[in-house]
């Protein structure tokens, strides 16, 4: 995959001193003849391959990752010309003359200064042709400027600062149109990437959106069943009916929830099976008191049980091998004992606690870490030491 480079449109932003605004420094724009000779050629060899092999989701698992893939608003019954941001790309990509990509690429960088939270830095609109195939693509680039870079110059000073010193490690870019795969092409979506937390890269281009994330469809599946489920247990306009409705809303909305145990064992596994049947890779996280447990939501029903004991919840993983990393512990050591006899202890214990209360009371650990089964109480210091 190799690209080959028609224009660069070269912006360089600084801070206002004193000021949260930027200012426009340079503005330059080199044909590919100039290009060619210059250091950009060099600095950017190689990005626009990687950015356009950089892995994108169309439903993403979460919302943190650096690379999204974004899709032109558009009204219904309106072409996708309609579209501001679609537009600005692409007269962008149709402009020839150098007046003409400066202008273009001026109305985008207006648009970008009004983003709060920009950083001073080097903008680059890039259009590159693909070889062999003759696509052509427009690439947004942007470097911030790194704080305290020096270099090595000369015996005489051995140091020198560099106030505008940028590079290509932490580039924010956007791609488009959205290539799938060479020679396959998606002018209704654009890659964006950026690993910044603020997210000013992307809110620049109003006119964009992004598909949900497979957490938020699969919520919006499961708050669906719920309903379901509603209608066809309460009778119509019934007050218990209203009050279930009203709960669910009430859990849809809650970022941290406790098991609410409306349904029964049989309902959640078809339930699971409708979501898993569309989305087989889900993931469950949920703790226990203190100890966070990580699986599938697959594995619910075969390999992870949920159960009741005197009113303590029991988690059963279930599995043929046991594995332990990093710090080694006792545990490593134990000879399993029969289910039947520890559920009989969790009952006996359970008694004991109904019967003196306070008699578990201790000081819970801190949050455990993101794994299988954690817990940060352990003691991995073998006994006597």
């Amino acid at each position: 995959m190799n690209f080959i480079v028609e224009w660069v449109s070269f912006f360089v932003l600084e801070q206002i001193e004193n000021e949260a605004n930027k200012q426009l420094k340079i503005a330059k724009v080199l044909n590919r003849d100039e290009y060619e000779q210059s250091e950009l050629k060099a600095f950017l060899e190689g990005e626009f391959k990687r950015i356009a092999k950089r892995k994108v989701d169309r439903n993403p698992l979460h919302d943190a990752g650096g690379t999204k893939l974004g899709q032109f608003i558009l009204e219904p019954g309106h072409p996708l010309d309609s579209n501001p941001n679609y537009g600005q790309f692409k007269r962008l990509l149709q402009a020839v003359t150098k007046d003409e990509i400066r202008t273009r690429s001026n109305e985008i960088l207006q648009a970008y200064l009004k983003t709060p939270q920009v950083r001073a830095g080097v903008l680059l609109f890039v259009k590159a042709r693909l070889e062999k195939l003759e696509d052509d693509f427009l690439f947004i680039l942007k470097c911030d400027f790194e704080q305290k870079t020096a270099v090595i110059t000369d015996e005489k000073s051995l140091l020198s600062n560099l106030e505008m010193a940028i590079h290509a490690k932490n580039m924010k870019s956007v791609m488009f149109p959205f290539m799938e795969e060479e020679g396959m092409t998606d002018p209704y979506y654009v890659k964006i990437h950026q690993f910044s937390h603020a997210r000013y890269f992307e809110e620049f281009l109003r006119a964009i959106e992004y598909p949900q994330t497979i957490t938020e469809i699969v919520s919006q599946e499961v708050i669906s069943l719920a309903k379901q489920h509603i209608e066809m247990v309460y009778p119509e306009d019934s007050p218990e009916r209203q009050q279930e409705e009203e709960a669910i809303e009430l859990i849809a909305a809650s970022p941290k929830r406790e098991l609410s145990e409306k349904w029964e064992h049989e309902t959640v596994m078809e339930a699971m099976h409708i979501i898993t049947d569309q989305q087989p890779e889900i993931e469950i996280k949920f703790k226990l008191d203190h100890m966070l447990v990580k699986a599938m939501l697959s594995d619910y029903g075969s390999q992870l049980h949920i159960a009741k004991i005197k009113g303590r919840y029991v988690v059963v993983l279930e599995g043929e091998g046991l594995e332990f990393e990093k710090g080694f512990s006792p545990i490593e050591f134990l000879k399993p004992k029969a289910l039947h006899e520890l559920v009989t202890e969790i009952e006996q214990r359970a008694t004991e606690a109904a019967m003196n209360p306070g008699i578990n009371d201790r000081v819970q650990p801190g949050e455990g870490n993101e794994t299988s089964f954690s817990s940060d109480d352990q003691d991995d210091t073998p006994p006597g030491k």
